[in-house]
């Protein structure tokens, strides 16, 4: 039971009418003497001159900051490396897809290979030597560009003090849209630096450098075509590229002898190394051979695959430094 009542101060039912907006402004883009045209504004959908060109600009700035960010995000990819000690960038070039004919066979996929494209360019990057000039990245890196639009930069170590001017100019002239770096689907960095194997990093938070000229060239063959699916095919071309890299390259002439001769036999059953295909055995024995400095004893079986081979125009970055 309520201690006191109190009467209402207040009679019947009040109704109060509570305002939708607290205040309304004129509008600023109205043309002066016409005070319809922003009810026709809202009407009709049109948009002032000076609204679409401020769109048009603030458009622009948003294309050009996107193409910072990318721009950015690569070299930060290098510059987290410990090796990135740049200090001059000479070539970048770009390629699209060619038309010329290739013998490579297969599709694949740069997504599975090296993860989603995320924005950011995806760079493969290489420190070599330039006592020991990889002939055979040169001829993949060749082929990449038929495939891909690849974006190649060369860069040199302040570890290194004299580079020719033929490494310098190897993956080709600077293209004038390498700033723009999402319009390339692959990076290409070679950096000519003072190591004593060749070494290749593309994501250093998810895989451990690459060393050895062998290994890299598998990695690179396999952005252009996927490894044979016959284990024994697959085990024969890694046994031609390891004794490529093992004996042709480093070993006496003796042993040499022996290679050309097991190449010999080995052509005289099939076109190619690895059957009827030509395949990364192909690129590395080739190579191997011609810098070795065996093509004049090579035997008849093996002169035709030479010629076979330069037929197919893959192989002038490598002949370059051997003239």
């Amino acid at each position: 039971m309520p201690m006191y009542q109190v009467k209402p101060v207040s009679g019947g039912q009040m109704q109060i009418d509570l305002p939708t907006c607290m205040y309304k402004l004129p509008n600023v883009h109205v043309q002066q003497g016409n005070s319809c045209a922003a009810e026709h504004a809202l009407q009709n959908g049109e948009v002032d001159p000076a609204v679409k060109a401020l769109e048009a600009r603030q458009d622009e700035i948003l294309k050009k900051l996107y193409e910072l960010k990318a721009a950015v995000e690569g070299l930060a990819k290098t510059v987290t490396t410990p090796d990135a000690d740049l200090d001059l960038t000479v070539s970048s070039s770009f390629s699209s897809n060619s038309s010329s004919s290739t013998t490579l066979t297969g599709t694949t996929d740069l997504d599975t290979l090296l993860g989603k494209d995320l924005g950011a360019l995806r760079d493969i990057v290489i420190n070599a030597n330039p006592a020991q000039p990889p002939l055979t990245l040169l001829v993949l890196h060749s082929l990449l560009c038929q495939r891909y639009r690849v974006l190649s930069t060369v860069h040199v170590h302040s570890s290194v003090t004299n580079v020719p001017p033929q490494l310098l100019s190897c993956l080709g002239p600077r293209h004038a849209d390498s700033y723009a770096r999402h319009m390339f689907q692959l990076g290409f960095t070679l950096i000519w630096k003072d190591v004593p194997k060749l070494q290749m990093k593309f994501s250093v938070q998810n895989m451990c450098p690459i060393e050895g000229e062998a290994n890299v060239a598998r990695f690179l063959f396999k952005l252009l075509a996927p490894y044979p699916s016959d284990p024994a095919l697959a085990t024969l071309v890694d046994s031609w590229v390891d004794t490529a890299f093992f004996q042709l390259a480093e070993c006496s002439a003796k042993e040499r002898a022996a290679v050309l001769r097991a190449l010999n036999s080995a052509l005289g059953r099939s076109p190619w190394l690895a059957g009827r295909e030509f395949s990364l055995a192909d690129i590395v024995c080739y190579c191997c051979v011609m810098q070795s400095g065996s093509t004049s004893s090579a035997p008849s079986n093996v002169q035709r695959w030479l010629k076979a081979c330069e037929n197919l125009g893959h192989f002038g970055p490598a002949k370059q430094f051997l003239q």
